[in-house]
């Protein structure tokens, strides 16, 4: 096995890393994290350099990989390490730059070692997790940074030693259902009536939906929507990481991964949602509108979002990071991972620890939120 390293994919054969990606994740391909680069969305000031790992085999063909990236800062990633980083500082050590292999922005659950199928899957993983490590002691990088692995690769993460982080998220499953009505008669009957209403609310507002994929989106839905984006960003004093040049891309690029909702009142657009899909997996990304209606919200982003899964037969739907409102729609907590390696020992100590003590409160939390279920108690 031949390892190196790019900061660009672009140098990267689009087929060849294409064929390790599992289920068709859009977030994984090669075009979405080029389109990344060529938009500038990362590199330069953004502060995420990308570092991205290569494994050869030896027929040249591209046998392994990990997308990474030298963090200069902890924004964008929804794995909150700050207090760690302020340990760091406080005993005169730095925690910036760490090495980080995560999509950017994108709180996403995916594979974070890509391995070829007919490949030996253990020892090109183990070579790629000991490639990410060694970068690091090369560069005397404080750590390392594999978030929202897979639930298998967070076993393999654990076999090889890592530190494993628990986290939550709120995720739909499809449980073969036939219709967004037959969806609902699972609720119990106070919470498919605030449903109901909810989005009788949106209609009694005049407001219309439609749901489009990347090859049906005009440059104006485009533009439309980029003014959405960054408007909530505006609001919230945060930064826009998306360009509008970087989201025609990718619809034109996976034309059949990128479902944009768009809402209008009469002919006026007035709130746009994206999503984008891999095999069996919706998931939600951004979202914004220039008027706030009641329901509106619930309506682009999730009761949308869901009928399009029903209607697709994809089993799960990921709607992004928070939010507790999610459950009553019927999007349940689950489980979400990170693994960790620490340069220094007395730290590695001292997080190893702190995980372990906060999965268990994650546990509690997550039993605790399961009672507020919409789903009807079974007998």
């Amino acid at each position: 096995m031949h390892v190196t390293h790019t900061d660009s994919l672009e140098t990267v054969d689009r087929v060849q890393w294409n064929r390790l990606v599992a289920g068709n994740n859009p977030f994984l391909k090669h075009e979405f994290l080029a389109a990344l680069e060529r938009h500038h969305c990362v590199g330069g000031e953004s502060g995420w350099q990308p570092r991205h790992i290569l494994i050869f085999g030896q027929d040249g063909l591209l046998i392994g990989a990990m997308p990474l990236y030298l963090k200069y800062h902890s924004h964008g990633e929804f794995v909150f390490d700050w207090s760690w980083a302020q340990a760091h500082q406080r005993n005169r050590l730095a925690y910036y730059p760490k090495l980080v292999s995560a999509i950017p922005y994108t709180p996403m659950t995916g594979q974070r070692l890509l391995v070829a199928p007919e490949a030996n899957q253990e020892a090109v993983a183990q070579r790629l997790v000991a490639a990410a490590i060694e970068l690091a002691e090369q560069f005397d990088y404080s750590s390392v940074h594999w978030l929202f692995p897979t639930e298998a690769q967070t076993a393999f993460f654990r076999q090889q030693g890592l530190t494993i982080r628990q986290g939550y998220q709120y995720h739909w499953h499809n449980r073969r259902y036939e219709s967004f009505d037959h969806y609902l008669s699972h609720f119990s009957s106070r919470k498919r009536k605030n449903v109901l209403k909810e989005r009788q609310q949106v209609q009694t507002a005049g407001v219309t939906l439609r749901r489009l994929h990347g090859d049906d989106i005009a440059a104006n839905d485009w533009a439309l929507f980029h003014k959405f984006y960054r408007g909530i960003y505006n609001r919230k004093w945060g930064f826009p990481s998306f360009s509008l040049g970087f989201f025609k891309e990718i619809g034109g690029a996976l034309p059949d991964q990128v479902v944009l909702v768009l809402a209008y009142r009469g002919d006026e657009c007035i709130a746009a949602a994206l999503n984008l899909r891999g095999d069996d997996t919706l998931y939600g990304r951004h979202w914004g509108c220039s008027e706030q209606l009641p329901g509106l919200h619930f309506e682009a982003c999730y009761y949308q979002g869901l009928e399009y899964c029903i209607e697709h037969g994809l089993a799960r739907f990921e709607p992004g990071a928070q939010g507790e409102h999610k459950i009553a729609r019927g999007f349940l907590p689950a489980r979400t991972w990170s693994a960790h390696w620490i340069a220094d020992p007395l730290f590695r100590d001292a997080i190893e620890r702190y995980t372990t003590a906060e999965a268990m409160e994650m546990e509690k939390l997550m039993q605790r939120l399961e009672g507020h279920s919409p789903f009807r108690k079974p007998g």
